[in-house]
């Protein structure tokens, strides 16, 4: 039988509580939190320290999620040691990461009140400053009341309270790079505020010291430089956590209680067994994954298939945490409780590939390893220029060119613009039942040109019924019974299509010992003293066919599988099993074609059997009666990049060795341990709306990407003063342009949370 999410979970995730204990010398995949990170530089930075640890094979940190993946065998003392050497923060995760919003709750509360208090400080320095240049009665009243000794006084301490105020966390983190030779985003705003406030303390104190006419003070961008970054940090935080609230959406919803259906009793979850009944009352959220054992009821499982209509439940069927009971009681018996619960399973899942790195982040990592220090030199060299060749009094004009080159070229967007839209995407996909396993699995699927379909349990809906039973020198009833008591063990659709019937009939199934999987072709058994095989043609080798060879090929017509069966090496009849088209699987293939993808079928089935669905579908392209070799022998053939969708055990080598693996969540643990992307639900429609969230996700990748490199390309020469005085960027508009820039990449992502995917 197939075992699908709604039973024990996701496979292929090293189950949550196994995670190997990360202070062990031993090779795994270690994960990280890492705190102090603000750009992409500081990203590239960590990268290098890590992967220059001895026995690190593989380091990849997500600016995002703040999180870095460590592959190799190496300790994680020394990895924490590495990071702590370039000036970062880390902490091992161990089993499952923590839960960090309380931390980001309090992080963003900090970044807020120290927005407020630079805002208040500043606004008096802005009115002062620029009320004068701006309405020349309001200069007067200052000179006359302050006068300009009293102006630059009241400037430079409120502009010091606020570079040493809100703004001590650029120097807490930028000067002790600077010292390590390692500069990045902090730096650059401590060197380009910090210069103009160390140049107008200058003013303000010591004007002899400047040449004549170079007194000037410009302690009003130093102030309106820290206050726009403090604004930009805010919101960018605040949309980070829009992204990632997938994760945190999918932690609230597990109860953290379970009532024992024997005493009524209210016990913590982690109290809870497999194999304990639990009571659902009317209108509860399932605390556990289980199996119904009493009552009948329809559950919101919209969690899983991001499907809003309830599905039906009654004894049998599997339930699983975190779905909303209806109005109906049921008794469940546990089967995953916690860490191994479909729900734990999903948010492990979405976790993983949200930290993920794309391939096209690789390009972004390797400037922006060098983009500070190159900035830095640009900026000095700036200096130098407007110097030599500036107008008199140059000194002022150096000033403000430098600065507005250093505050323009801050690297955040370009660290935002791959992790936030890869978590928005996710997120959206988890919403939507579409689990991406890995975030490179998101970049492949957009370039998929072709869509290769397994048939059984994928394009129909895997429970095919007993249709036509032909016994060969025994009575039909006691072939039908020998033919279930083989297939009792199997996993295959037909197999429990052919013991349904046999139970239906009423007769009694024998018990089989020594049973064997033969995948594409069948199975074997000794029933009783007796060796039977059920399986396609292909399986009954030696055996002469020839008389329901004509009934076979019929049936094959008319879209129905034949089954043989063989009894002690002697063909003892024929069967049929017909297997119903999904639903939404004829629009799937349109959408899919409307989006200009070429689908196809290969299938174990008999090609009749599979021309027949294929057609019905308007799938022109099949390859059928092939072995799990023989498909993947035909995806190699096919025009690529190639996405094959299956279910089954047989589709594993197919689903690992296209570019793209996408299992159904209603299949077998080995075909979604074996694929890339995982559907929930089952829906065929799933696989066109992947392919579409892929590429809308690196669509906007891609818009991230330009606009960051962009931004910087275009602005830096006119912060510079290249296109100077026709064109010029003061140090203010400079710190607005820096902010908007990574609240825009931010909120380009976030876009994907409501975009039509059709």
């Amino acid at each position: 039988m197939n075992v699908g999410l709604a039973g024990t979970g996701v496979k292929g995730l090293t189950p949550v509580g196994a995670t190997p204990h990360l202070q062990d010398m031993s090779t795994a995949t270690q994960s990280l939190t890492i705190q102090g990170m603000t750009c992409a530089a500081c990203v590239a930075r960590v990268e290098r320290a890590l992967r220059a640890v001895p026995g690190v094979d593989s380091a990849q940190v997500n600016l995002v999620t703040e999180r870095a993946t460590v592959s190799g065998t190496v300790a994680a003392a020394l990895l924490v040691q590495a990071v702590g050497k370039v000036g970062y923060d880390a902490q091992p995760i161990i089993g499952r990461a923590p839960d960090r919003s309380a931390a980001r709750a309090d992080h963003d509360a900090g970044l807020r009140r120290d927005l407020l208090l630079a805002t208040a400080l500043t606004l008096p320095v802005v009115i002062v400053e620029m009320g004068g240049h701006l309405i020349p009665a309001f200069h007067h009243w200052v000179t006359a009341t302050l006068g300009l000794a009293g102006s630059r006084w009241l400037q430079m301490v409120l502009t010091t309270l606020v570079l040493f105020g809100p703004g001590w966390r650029f120097w807490r983190a930028g000067v002790p790079a600077l010292l390590r030779g390692a500069p990045e985003m902090n730096a650059l705003v401590v060197l380009g505020a910090g210069a103009a406030w160390a140049y107008s303390l200058c003013a303000t104190l010591a004007p002899g010291w400047l040449p004549d006419g170079a007194a000037q003070v410009y302690f009003e961008p130093a102030a309106v430089i820290v206050t726009l970054i403090l604004l930009g940090r805010w919101m960018e935080s605040r949309a980070r956590g829009q992204a990632g609230a997938a994760i945190a959406r999918l932690a609230t919803l597990q109860p953290r209680v379970a009532r024992l259906a024997a005493t009524g009793d209210e016990v913590p979850l982690e109290q809870i067994h497999p194999g304990d009944l639990i009571m659902i009352r009317p209108g509860d959220r399932l605390p556990v994954d289980g199996t119904v054992t009493d009552g009948a009821s329809w559950v919101d499982e919209s969690l899983l298939t991001g499907e809003p209509a309830p599905v039906e439940k009654a004894p049998g069927d599997r339930v699983t945490g975190g779905t909303v009971n209806g109005n109906g009681a049921l008794t469940v018996c546990a089967t995953a409780v916690g860490a191994n619960s479909v729900l734990a399973q999903i948010s492990a899942l979405v976790e993983q590939a949200q930290g993920d790195k794309l391939p096209v982040q690789d390009l972004v990592d390797r400037v922006t390893l060098w983009f500070v220090p190159v900035v830095m030199a640009i900026a000095g060299l700036t200096f130098g220029l407007w110097l030599a060749f500036g107008a008199a009094p140059a000194l002022p004009g150096a000033l403000v060119a430098m600065v507005s080159v250093l505050i323009i070229a801050c690297p955040c967007a370009m660290g935002l613009a791959t992790p936030t839209a890869i978590m928005a995407g996710t997120g959206r996909g988890a919403a939507m039942g579409l689990l991406f396993r890995q975030g490179a699995g998101l970049q492949r699927l957009a370039g998929v040109r072709t869509v290769a379909f397994d048939k059984t349990g994928t394009l129909t809906l895997g429970r095919p019924v007993l249709t036509h039973v032909t016994p060969v020198g025994m009575d039909r009833a006691a072939v039908l019974a020998l033919a279930a008591g083989v297939e009792q063990a199997s996993e295959h659709p037909s197999a429990r299509a052919i013991v349904a019937a046999a139970q239906g009939e009423g007769l009694s199934i024998p018990t089989a010992t020594g049973f064997a999987a033969h995948p594409g072709l069948g199975a074997t058994a000794l029933v009783g003293d007796r060796h039977v095989r059920v399986g396609s043609d292909r399986f009954m080798a030696g055996l002469d066919l020839t008389a329901l060879r004509p009934m076979a090929n019929s049936l094959s017509a008319q879209g129905q599988s034949p089954l043989f069966v063989a009894v002690d090496g002697q063909l003892a009849g024929l069967m049929a099993v017909s297997d119903p088209a999904k639903p939404d699987a004829a629009a799937a293939i349109a959408a899919l074609l409307a989006r200009g993808l070429h689908p196809v079928m290969i299938s174990g089935d008999a090609p009749a059997t599979a021309q027949a669905v294929a057609g019905a579908l308007g799938i022109r392209q099949v390859t059928a009666g092939v072995l799990p070799q023989g498909k993947v022998a035909a995806l190699r053939a096919l025009p690529g990049p190639v996405a094959f969708v299956g279910d089954g055990i047989n589709d594993a080598p197919a689903l690992a060795a296209a570019d793209v693996g996408i299992a159904m969540g209603t299949g077998t643990d080995v075909a979604m341990d074996a694929a890339d992307v995982v559907l929930t639900h089952g829906r065929v429609q799933g696989v066109a709306q992947a392919i579409a969230l892929s590429r809308a996700t690196m669509r906007v990748i891609r818009q991230n990407l330009v606009w960051a490199f962009g931004y910087n390309i275009l602005l830096i020469p006119v912060a510079a003063g290249l296109f100077a005085p026709t064109l010029r960027l003061t140090p203010e508009l400079a710190a607005f342009a820096m902010a908007a820039s990574s609240v825009c990449v931010v909120l380009n992502a976030l876009r994907l949370r409501t975009m039509q995917l059709g």
